[in-house]
């Protein structure tokens, strides 16, 4: 009897855990024209990988293989300027698709160097694997044109905001869209981020505090 519920409750965990994943796939690669049974398909492309806090996913100067959608973390990019100082692009959490898109298909090396800012666990998938269901999944294909498309908007608007927005106007714009990297996130990072100093940030910080 013992031994008949411990299994019960491995298959239980089990189950749970492969619905639990599925849901985490079709949240990412939602698209109206990718059939239910393909996402199976879709995850078993993808393993999962545990990270350590500054671990790297992608280095510079190396070509990328993969790319990983963040099921629990937060990561960060970013760049060395002409000065040598750490530049950070970008910050990814759950759900977030984390791609150097250059160098994973155009197989030159990296510009940016992807690290964990916590522990935490991605799904990767390689390029081949990739390459397959983009020709073998009508909505998979369509869904990846459909989110390059997005992301060559979001830069374009990021790039206008960086001109366009005021310093507080953009960290409270990170504050809502991403606050898990207000939590998270050192201090620095944050501020190479919106382009400013750790000086210039911390005292944003205290302004909107004194107004809060």
């Amino acid at each position: 009897m013992l031994k008949l519920l411990i299994f019960n409750t491995f298959f239980s965990e089990v189950f749970k855990s492969v619905l639990m994943n599925k849901h985490f796939f079709e949240e990412i690669y939602k698209y109206p024209d990718i059939k239910k049974e393909d996402y199976d398909r879709i995850a078993n492309a993808h393993s999962s990988v545990e990270f350590s806090k500054n671990d790297l996913l992608i280095k510079a100067g190396k070509v990328s293989n993969a790319y990983f959608l963040v099921e629990i973390g937060l990561f960060r990019s970013y760049v060395i300027d002409f000065k040598g100082n750490e530049i950070t692009t970008g910050f990814f959490s759950a759900n977030h698709i984390l791609i150097e898109v250059a160098s994973l298909f155009l197989r030159q090396p990296s510009q940016e160097n992807f690290q964990a800012l916590t522990n935490g666990v991605a799904w990767k998938i390689d390029i081949a694997d990739f390459h397959e269901l983009f020709q073998t999944i009508d909505g998979f294909s369509e869904w990846g044109r459909a989110w390059m498309s997005n992301q060559l908007f979001i830069s374009k608007q990021n790039s206008i905001n960086m001109l366009t927005q005021s310093a507080t106007d953009r960290y409270l714009h990170l504050v809502k869209a991403q606050p898990e990297v207000i939590k998270n996130a050192p201090l620095k990072f944050i501020a190479s981020f919106l382009g400013i100093t750790d000086t210039s940030l911390s005292r944003i910080r205290k302004e909107i505090s004194r107004k809060a």
